[in-house]
């Protein structure tokens, strides 16, 4: 009776201290992604009478301590579903709280429509955003691979060091790329396929911006079919008075080309100073393709030297693509620097490099019986940038409520090596470009339905290009024509500004006007040693004025409308106007001083359905009108329509302004949310368009085939699976554009020996699974089936069945 009695009058203090002690511990708790398990940093916990609110830090972490036991805390952020616990409810949890992503996402802020922020809904574009889990869940090989996981956007690649994107239609020098703010196309992107997009490292990327459509109003020249803004990690502060430290390393291995990549970064955070430093590199062997498809893609045999001689030797292997492999490395130091609540500075290095790669496209080429080329091969495609950016915050200026200046320097270098089969002679091209830009960007928001976004850009890009024989038996090297004008310089400088009326909550209206004036300047007489042009220099001065105007209207939580009209353009570049190059066997194509801006027309509507968002489909049609579309098309030099370049008598072209196109298309995204934890995802675009060849309308060459892909994710806890489909139609011989139907070595042939591209599918399948809280797994499978296909216009076969595996552990 006495230890009964005992007992009973410890056991409630017992009890008592023992929920304390739990609560104790518990009062660090951690916020995570449901989905993707990553930390959420920002959001807001408050009680009900909000009269106590906090912030998770960028660990997703917070304490509890303001709250009381029994008081039900609410966390709040406009991504995810809002979520009420008790600390007691929290702690049966183990201190964590997994928050569920918002079905719908039309709440998400978005920078790239205006450089500021904006609502999702209030933008009349149709923009598509990659998040950081997005990204984390693709897991992409290259930052090209990451723009074609949206589904919206086509990659073509000429080797395996490639990526060249095509939306609605355009691609190249009439898309932009961005990287954090700063405009990464220069004076030579060319209107051949690009490969600057896999400079990018996708490790360092936090989340993606596609504005699918005209862009020129806020980025200018080359803005016609989208702009492409990737905005990388930024270093994140800390809450407290100590050292916020976490860091982040991730390994990953591919079969089909038997990738090794390596990534780590971590982050120092004080409450004013914070620095991020972020290191990959990645190391490819040459690319399998499929065992199911057509032989024409197989690569059977190849060019070796041995003993000093050029050699034709079977392939052991024919899936196997010799020579395709590279390796690569990026690094990226970033600082920042809060001054006080309203100012920010932001310092950004980046640097990438990659070794030797083949442009395998070059290497499959035919002269009668025999491989044209023993040798063609890109040099390392390098890219240097300086980014410096002051945000400043004002509630009194009668100007501006933010402003935002950036400086940045680039330096890009790239070349090109090339040799025929038995020749000693190797032709040799260097460029470099260097790029600044100054960009002030101010935002004022004029009432409470009226806001108004103006800024200033200028441009300077100088071109240095070389070129030279070189003789490899005896060493000897003699001065050749080089690819572009050495030293030519491009000039732009703009102002813009754009108005967003909003007044309903239900209604928004944009619209903007860009002035943009365009210079340029080449010395030919270098180059007309060899090549006698009727001229000794270019100069380019023109000017163009686009706007847009377009509508946001949801008259119910169930539809929303979107209506946009825009116009854009793209200024000749020193490409255009100097570039000297074998276009195709048998044309070279020379400079053209006689060139002006062409111009795009566009409209776009869009349609938003949600039922009970559990269904959302998504819908928007286009269509754009290029006038004096700058084209290659044949030319006469001298009187003369061929002359001998690199030894062959070759057809002379030159960019011109020589066409008119007209580009249209459909897109339609569904998703189907199951449950919290089973959807779909798909994603259509249908795509066409014709141009005009002295009054005979003809396929547009960067019109991919109809394309899309569909998901059907499942996640619970600690796993994510994730089925998908990609597939892709064909282009028959007559939708195929004369410029692809003459390199009829890189498509599959019909049964009237035409070239042709097939259509193609494949089944993948990937798992992620979240071990702890730092250390996760992924894990896919790609074209189980191993079918052999290739891309559109591509020149490499892509990837036969491929595992892939990665490991990613976050302190």
């Amino acid at each position: 009776m006495i230890v009964s009695s005992y007992l009973k009058r410890i056991s409630v203090p017992i009890i008592f201290i023992f929920l304390f002690l739990q609560l104790s511990t518990a009062q660090t708790i951690t916020v995570l992604d449901a989905e993707s398990l990553l930390p959420i940093p920002g959001v807001a916990l408050v009680n009900k009478i909000k009269s106590k609110t906090i912030i998770t830090d960028t660990k997703g972490e917070v304490s509890l301590s303001i709250f009381n036991a029994n008081e039900v805390i609410f966390f709040k952020d406009f991504l995810y579903e809002e979520q009420g616990l008790t600390k007691s409810q929290i702690v049966k949890n183990k201190g964590v709280v997994y928050l569920f992503p918002k079905v719908e996402g039309l709440d998400q802020i978005l920078i790239s429509a205006s450089k500021f922020e904006q609502h999702k809904r209030d933008i009349p574009q149709t923009i598509v955003n990659v998040s950081a889990k997005d990204i984390v869940l693709a897991n992409p090989q290259t930052s090209a691979d990451l723009l074609e996981g949206t589904g919206h956007i086509y990659i073509q690649k000429s080797q395996l060091g490639g990526g060249s994107p095509m939306i609605r239609g355009f691609s190249t020098n009439r898309l932009l790329i961005a990287v954090d703010g700063v405009r990464m196309n220069n004076a030579i992107f060319r209107g051949g396929n690009l490969q600057n997009v896999i400079s990018i490292d996708p490790f360092a990327v936090q989340h993606t911006e596609v504005t699918l459509g005209a862009g020129s109003v806020v980025y200018g020249s080359d803005a016609i079919g989208g702009v492409m803004s990737f905005y990388t990690k930024k270093p994140q502060f800390s809450e407290t008075d100590a050292l916020d430290f976490s860091a982040t390393a991730l390994t990953r291995f591919a079969t089909a080309n038997k990738e090794k990549t390596g990534h780590i970064d971590f982050n120092l955070g004080y409450q004013r100073w914070a620095f991020l430093t972020s290191v990959s590199y990645t190391d490819f062997d040459d690319l399998r393709m499929g065992s199911h498809g057509p032989d024409d893609y197989l690569r059977t045999e190849y060019v070796t030297q041995a003993n000093d001689e050029d050699r034709i030797v079977a392939n052991s292997n024919p899936q196997l693509q010799t020579p395709t492999g590279y390796n690569q490395i990026n690094l990226m130091q970033k600082l920042r620097y809060k001054s006080s609540e309203y100012l920010d500075l932001d310092l950004g290095l980046y640097y990438s490099t990659t070794s030797d790669y083949s442009r395998y496209d070059r290497l499959i080429r035919y002269r009668d019986d025999a491989l044209r080329s023993a040798e063609w091969n890109y040099g390392p495609q390098q890219w240097f940038m300086g980014n410096f950016q002051l945000t400043k915050r004002s509630s009194s200026s009668n100007l501006y409520d933010k402003i935002q200046t950036t400086l940045a320097f680039q330096n890009f270098k790239e070349s090109r090596e090339d040799r025929d089969f038995q020749s000693e002679i190797r032709s040799v091209r260097a460029e470099s470009v260097d790029a600044i830009s100054f960009n002030l960007d101010l935002e004022k928001s004029l009432n409470s339905k009226t806001s108004l976004f103006y800024g200033v850009e200028y441009l300077h890009n100088t071109v240095h290009s070389k070129g030279h024989d070189l003789n490899i038996e005896t060493g000897a090297q003699e001065v050749s024509v080089t690819r572009y004008p050495d030293g030519a310089t491009w000039q732009s400088i703009a102002a813009y500004a754009s108005f967003k009326y909003k007044p309903h909550p239900k209604f928004v209206f944009q619209t903007g006007l860009r002035f943009n004036q365009v210079m340029a300047k080449a010395d030919f007489t270098a180059n007309n040693v060899f090549l006698n042009l009727p001229f000794d220099a270019a100069e380019v001065n023109t000017g163009a004025l686009t706007g847009t105007a377009g509508i946001t209207w949801s008259p119910s939580d169930f539809i929303q409308w979107k209506l946009n009209a825009s116009t854009a353009f793209r200024a000749p570049n020193i490409d255009d106007i100097g570039k000297v190059f074998d276009s195709e066997p048998g044309a070279v194509v020379v400079p053209n001083k006689d060139l002006k801006a062409e111009y795009a027309y566009s409209g776009e509507l869009g349609l938003k359905l949600q039922f009970n968002k559990h269904i959302i489909l998504d819908v928007a049609t286009y269509y754009t009108f290029l006038d004096e579309a700058l084209i290659r098309r044949d030319y006469e030099l001298n009187g003369e329509t061929e002359l001998v370049y690199n030894g062959e008598l070759s057809t002379i072209q030159a960019i011109q302004n020589a066409s008119k196109a007209w580009i249209y298309g459909f897109e339609a995204g569904l998703e189907l949310h199951f449950s919290k934890y089973l959807q779909l995802r798909s994603q259509y675009n249908v795509i066409g368009g014709t141009e005009d060849n002295n009054g005979v309308e003809e396929p547009v060459r960067h019109v991919a085939p109809n394309f899309g892909r569909t998901h059907l994710r499942w996640k619970k806890k600690k796993v994510l699976l994730d089925a998908f489909m990609v597939y892709n139609n064909a282009l028959s011989f007559q939708q195929l554009s004369p410029s692809e139907t003459s390199k009829d070595y890189i498509y599959a042939l019909d049964a009237n020996g035409n070239p042709y591209a097939p259509a193609w599918h494949t089944f993948n399948i990937r798992t992620q699974y979240q071990y702890s809280d730092q250390l996760r797994f992924t894990a896919s499978l790609e074209n189980i089936t191993d079918q052999r296909y290739r891309p559109y216009s591509s020149g490499i076969s892509a990837a036969g069945r491929n595992f892939i595996l990665a490991l990613k552990y976050t302190l």
